[in-house]
């Protein structure tokens, strides 16, 4: 099995799954069930292979949603991890102290902001749409960042004034900024679980599946934002850092 980094969004990689140019990839439940989920509403036939499910009240019904999906498309989810990357708002804690903000309802009262987000966010639910229509801020301006932009120096310089960051940023640890509550949760569930390919799971036997989901059991949000923080503010390799990180796991 060969490792092919940085292909793109969801929207670029479920159609590799589906050709079978890729056998497995670490998917969010929560991008599962609303991003994959409108997909194949729109795609003909589509509203029979896949009926919009009820929003999840739980990271457990997101995960047998998105489970249930995949089932249908001829993939099996294997288990989710401990942690959720899901989109967060951030602000820098001056700009929510002269504001007063502590939840993202609260941007509306401001004047126009600019929101400065990875492309793929502006046309998702869990994003610019949602913001939009769950929350009513028809005073943010998107502004779109290139994959593997520096998110935070935007937003420390003032080119933007609110940031589409994830939870498991290391950045947020810094004590700098602010991350504002989802009341509406519309960032959702975003669990990670791998999903492969049935034929790849017959094909490699029960350890195969045993053994990823002891690696998933292990990746909580702390050690997450740790991983993340070697590899984007040490600059060690990501294949380094997560070799580390199994030799402890094994070793404790």
């Amino acid at each position: 099995m060969h490792l092919k980094e940085n292909i793109g969004p969801t929207e670029v990689i479920d159609p590799g799954l589906l050709d079978h140019s890729i056998d497995l990839y670490p998917e969010y439940t929560g991008e599962i069930i609303t991003t994959l989920t409108n997909i194949a509403l729109g795609a003909p036939g589509g509203a029979a292979a896949a009926a919009a499910p009820a929003p999840p009240e739980s990271w457990q019904q997101a995960y047998e949603q998105a489970a249930r999906f995949e089932d249908r498309c001829g993939f099996t989810l294997l288990e989710p991890t401990p942690f959720q990357d899901h989109d967060d708002l951030a602000v820098t804690k001056a700009f929510a102290a002269a504001h007063h903000l502590s939840t993202i309802e609260q941007l509306k009262g401001l004047g126009p902001l600019k929101y400065g987000a990875y492309q793929p966010e502006q046309t998702r639910y869990e994003g610019f749409v949602g913001l939009q229509q769950g929350y009513g801020l028809g005073n943010l301006q998107f502004v779109p960042l290139a994959s593997g932009s520096p998110i935070y120096a935007a937003l420390n310089s003032g080119q933007i004034q609110v940031a589409g960051a994830f939870s498991t940023d290391p950045q947020l640890r810094s004590g700098k900024y602010v991350v504002l509550s989802d009341p509406k949760n519309i960032f959702g569930y975003q669990n990670v679980a791998p999903v492969v390919s049935k034929a790849v799971l017959s094909r490699e036997g029960p350890a195969f599946a045993q053994t990823l989901n002891a690696v998933s059991s292990h990746l909580t949000l702390a050690a997450m934002q740790q991983l993340n923080a070697e590899v984007v503010l040490g600059h060690r390799s990501p294949a380094a850092a997560a070799r580390q990180f199994l030799a402890s796991q094994m070793s404790g």
